[in-house]
């Protein structure tokens, strides 16, 4: 039926390039996850009324944010090329995509971060404090906890990010849909190849609004 309506496409290499953009998307998500919390905590914690305030850590931090987040994902490859080169020993690949995707994500998803810490309620906080709860305490049983449905639906608008810049990365050699797409689709005018591709991606996100929807909804109601 596929090669009915989609007589272009090679089963093998859409099954291939499929699963090279869910790899892409789920190391990058859990690598995004880890430095975008770091630093969202860090721009939070170092900003005014923090517990770490200090003006000149919030403004080296947030300056690295927003520097990275003014960068256009594809000039970002091409910036870190040499960094990938030592890091992978390649610039071509799904993982030679994953530090750009991550360095790239890490920034955007540090400010949802920011912006869930805010949103906690200050009672809360100003309680724990009272108590004598260390730094690490207010962090890991106060902050995270309370702000946990909206740290997974800030990671879900990110992971789809993410996703589109797959596709951006495929572009350019980095395997996937967006690789199958372009150079075996778009640059040999197989349309068919492209409409596939575009389908899966969309279900792709789909997926995983679905599963970040679900998620944050379990944990509200705790």
């Amino acid at each position: 039926m596929i090669n009915q309506f989609f007589p272009n496409v090679t089963m093998d290499d859409l099954i291939t390039a499929t699963n090279e953009t869910l790899y892409m998307t789920l190391i990058s998500v859990a690598g995004t996850f880890i430095l975008g919390l770091l630093l969202g905590l860090l721009l939070y914690l170092s900003g005014p009324g923090g517990l770490w305030q200090n003006k000149i850590l919030n403004w080296i931090t947030a300056s690295v944010v927003n520097i990275f987040r003014a960068i256009p994902f594809i000039i970002l490859i091409l910036l870190l090329f040499p960094f990938t080169d030592f890091l992978i020993g390649t610039i071509r690949g799904p993982k030679a995509a994953l530090p750009a995707l991550i360095i790239g994500g890490a920034p955007f998803y540090a400010r949802l971060v920011e912006i869930a810490l805010k949103e906690v309620d200050k009672g809360v906080i100003e309680a724990a404090k009272s108590m004598g709860s260390k730094s690490s305490t207010l962090i890991f049983k106060v902050l995270l906890p309370e702000s946990m449905p909206a740290l997974v639906s800030g990671i879900t608008v990110t992971a789809i990010a993410l996703i589109g810049y797959t596709a951006v990365a495929g572009a350019i050699g980095a395997g996937g849909l967006g690789d199958f797409a372009y150079f075996y689709g778009f640059q040999r005018s197989d349309f068919d190849v492209v409409f596939i591709c575009t389908i899966l991606i969309v279900i792709i996100v789909f997926i995983f609004q679905f599963i970040g929807d679900f998620v944050s909804r379990k944990l509200d109601k705790r």
